[in-house]
């Protein structure tokens, strides 16, 4: 990594360690530690997801437009001020505005940094540089958590206060950092990777990416992905495992913390393995992988085995899961850069977070009600999701070039010219 994505990365992970200190904390903080209610809380959790659908619509043209550096600085420190604001809160409104102002500042940041990201790599290192990412994001949310669970205590309000006055910090870190990046005048992003028809759009906006029939095809995977996992992790599978395979609530914690740490170990093993094959059948193959979890998973609720089976399968799960996030990190977000003009890196990068911040707002509405009371049909309704993921993946494979599809082919190429230049001008002489 050159100087530059070093201290993307730095300032990325050191945001994730802020996150993972209050993110888990905030619905106990604001019902119970501030005294607020239940339904106070969830309107917190609801608004702090809204934020950042209001918001990411237009983030893509900014970043296009003035660069995604500018809204990386201006959405960490919105989310430092609201971090503070969360952490004195002590009324609805002022619980609510923070939220608010929290949910925005983190929202603009992902595709802000992703793009800064595309502009500082090539194809040839993006999907490493996404890979990297990933890893520093969960293990800065991992260590985060572990440690902010330690320093929480409901019985006294201001350590709260200290973990979202180390959240801001944290915040303000990523800005400063960010600010003293240099980054080149235009994006890196190569268009020997552009499809034709990408190509050809013109201009920009809506119109020009829902033209782009592999990007679309490439959001609707993602929506799914997100839906089927993601959107998951927090309500309906923690509904399902406490209420059909009568989990302990502290198991939890145990299974999340799996599935970091299998994140944590494997991405690079992982890494060797993915990135010199093609990213539609990588993806397809993480989707039977999510099959296998939720049929293990079904064991857990449904098998009638013993409450140890049934904890070690459940755990198992999240275990798997993490294998394939750890597969897909990266394959998907480089694609997405991959199939960007550059003129508009900024907006297929906010337009796919935007898709993913859809599907982690629909699947706990739809997962959680199913996991706590319809445990067969959700169990098959999500194996049935993860096997579409490779069936959309597949069919996503056939519209991409050999290049988007096997970014190892271009280096390749490369290499062949460079041994046969030689002979070439050689003979010529």
């Amino acid at each position: 990594m050159g100087a530059a994505m070093r201290r993307i990365q730095a300032g990325n992970a050191l945001s994730a360690f802020g996150l993972g200190f209050t993110v888990p904390y905030l619905y106990v903080y604001v019902a119970q530690v501030r005294d607020l209610g239940a339904s106070t809380a969830g309107a917190v959790l609801a608004v702090f997801a809204m934020a950042a659908l209001v918001v990411l619509p237009f983030t893509g043209r900014v970043i296009d437009r003035r660069g995604p550096l500018p809204v990386v600085v201006g959405g960490a420190v919105l989310a430092a001020v609201g971090a503070l604001g969360m952490g004195v809160a002590a009324t609805v409104p002022a619980a609510v505005f923070s939220a608010a102002l929290l949910g925005a500042g983190t929202a603009v940041m992902q595709p802000a940094l992703a793009t800064m990201i595309v502009w500082c790599s090539d194809p040839s290192t993006r999907t490493r540089a996404f890979a990297t990412q990933f890893f520093l994001q969960n293990l800065g949310l991992g260590l985060g958590g572990l440690i902010g669970g330690q320093l929480v205590d409901v019985d006294r309000p201001g350590s709260f206060t200290l973990l979202f006055g180390i959240e801001a910090a944290m915040f303000l870190v990523l800005a400063a950092v960010a600010g003293t990046v240099k980054l080149p005048r235009t994006s890196s992003a190569s268009s020997s990777v552009l499809p034709k028809e990408a190509a050809g759009t013109g201009g920009g906006g809506l119109r020009a990416l829902l033209k782009h029939r592999a990007m679309v095809q490439l959001c609707v995977l993602g929506f799914v992905l997100f839906f089927a996992c993601y959107g998951q992790f927090e309500s309906g599978l923690a509904a399902y495992g406490t209420e059909a395979a009568g989990i302990d609530p502290s198991t939890l914690g145990i299974a999340l913390a799996a599935n970091t740490a299998v994140i944590v170990v494997a991405q690079f093993v992982v890494l060797r393995l993915v990135e010199r094959r093609r990213r539609s059948r990588v993806i397809a193959s993480v989707g039977l992988i999510w099959a296998l979890a939720w049929i293990i998973a079904g064991y857990a609720g449904l098998g009638h085995g013993s409450q140890t089976m049934a904890t070690a399968a459940f755990i198992s799960t999240y275990a798997l899961f993490g294998l394939g996030e750890s597969m897909l990190s990266p394959t998907v977000a480089p694609l997405v850069a991959d199939l960007a003009p550059d003129e508009m890196v900024g907006q297929y990068n906010a337009a796919f977070a935007l898709v993913k911040q859809l599907a982690l707002a629909v699947g706990p509405a739809v997962g959680g009600p199913m996991g706590a009371a319809l445990h067969g049909p959700y169990i098959v309704t999500f194996v049935l999701f993860s096997l579409g993921v490779s069936v959309l993946a597949l069919r996503l494979g056939r519209r991409l070039t050999p290049v988007q599809d096997q970014p190892s082919l271009a280096h390749q190429r490369s290499r062949v010219v460079a041994v046969h230049k030689p002979e070439t001008v050689a003979a010529a002489s």
